[in-house]
């Protein structure tokens, strides 16, 4: 059981609404920080999935440990709710030290993070959430920070101006980013370990759901925790958001016990399919295929079609399909394929090109 990321990077102001009700939104709310602060593992082998990341990340903190020295600057990077928040705080007691956790949005200025790393103290973790999203002149401290151990502070304007340098003691620098190709190489390069986090398998999520229930002291069967992995996406955050409202429908309609079927029509009120396709993502499925027939269709056409802001379609529903492979983005407009077809038991026309005179006027 391992997630993490408050932040959501991606969406933009008009995906707040649609992104922050779904039910598979990968991005914490209120209820699952506070879940997730008592149901995250406290130590590597606590921490499931991830093999090759924390058999890499483990040699990293043994090392450090035998030295007798601060662990090597760390960057996790991969979609929110894998688990980059849970490493952080993973990394900071492995270490035994203590760890101080902020976020890139909330460092504006370079004298909002030289007060952070003033008061850091020696040997602690800082966890930089969103990392990308740090402001230039904080981000250009902390290249000299990382490196040196060192921070200059600027005193006064203009030609009278000078450069105080602050020595700082060792820390250990973790930072997240669900966009690892917006950081600066400059940047990129002064972490000593970087790690991709993949998405889960669903044998890896369903030992998430058994954890997570024995905490939460649910009772499930194999193939209800099964039930709920393959309707996951691949992320122990919408795991466990999952179990939690199919442990409500069970302590409601049934004897409180989480079996197949009980995980499945729990879904199916709160519309996760099979496939982990919700309300939207099946919105946008339905109009590509029966009113475009197919595509290719302009995306914002489909966000007309659908009732949703070209944003929401862009950026939260079609990740997830495209990886899915149920849609496909292309020059002339976002055309599905025939998974999709398949999965909403329509037949494919001979021709999947009409109407797109009409559509390629609003372009892809």
């Amino acid at each position: 059981m391992n997630w993490d990321d408050t932040t959501d990077t991606s969406a933009g102001e008009g995906l707040a609404g649609p992104s922050a009700e779904r039910l598979v939104d990968s991005v914490a709310d209120g209820e699952d920080q506070a879940v997730e602060a008592a149901l995250r593992p406290k130590d590597l082998d606590e921490f499931i999935g991830q093999e090759k990341v924390r058999e890499q990340l483990d040699l990293v903190l043994r090392a450090a440990r035998a030295r007798g020295a601060t662990a090597d600057h760390v960057l996790l990077s991969g979609a929110p709710g894998l688990g980059k928040t849970t490493l952080s705080m993973i990394i900071a007691a492995e270490m035994g030290a203590p760890i101080r956790i902020t976020s890139g949005p909330a460092i504006q200025h370079a004298g909002d993070l030289a007060a952070i790393l003033s008061s850091l103290q020696e040997g602690e973790v800082l966890f930089l959430d969103e990392i990308h999203r740090m402001s230039r002149p904080a981000e250009e401290m902390l290249y000299m920070a990382m490196e040196d151990f060192r921070v200059d502070v600027i005193v006064g304007k203009g030609p009278g101006a000078t450069a105080i340098p602050l020595e700082l003691p060792p820390f250990t620098l973790v930072g997240a980013t669900t966009r690892a190709g917006l950081l600066p190489p400059p940047l990129r390069d002064r972490f000593g370990f970087t790690a991709h986090m993949e998405f889960y398998e669903p044998a890896e999520l369903e030992r998430v759901i058994h954890r997570s229930a024995s905490l939460l002291e649910v009772g499930i069967e194999p193939d209800g925790a099964a039930e709920i992995a393959g309707r996951s996406r691949g992320t122990p955050r919408i795991a466990n958001r999952l179990l939690r409202r199919v442990r409500d429908y069970a302590q409601v309609k049934a004897d409180g016990l989480i079996t197949r079927d009980i995980a499945a029509a729990a879904l199916a009120v709160y519309e996760v399919d099979e496939r982990g396709l919700d309300r939207l993502d099946r919105g946008v499925l339905e109009a590509l295929l029966k009113l475009f027939s197919g595509g290719p269709v302009g995306l914002s056409t489909l966000a007309v079609a659908v009732g949703e802001e070209r944003e929401t379609v862009e950026e939260v529903a079609e990740p997830f399909l495209v990886r899915e492979g149920l849609l496909a983005r292309t020059p002339r407009g976002r055309v599905a394929t025939p998974a999709a077809w398949a999965h909403l038991g329509l037949t494919p026309p001979r021709s999947q090109t009409a109407g797109t005179g009409q559509q390629d006027l609003f372009g892809a």
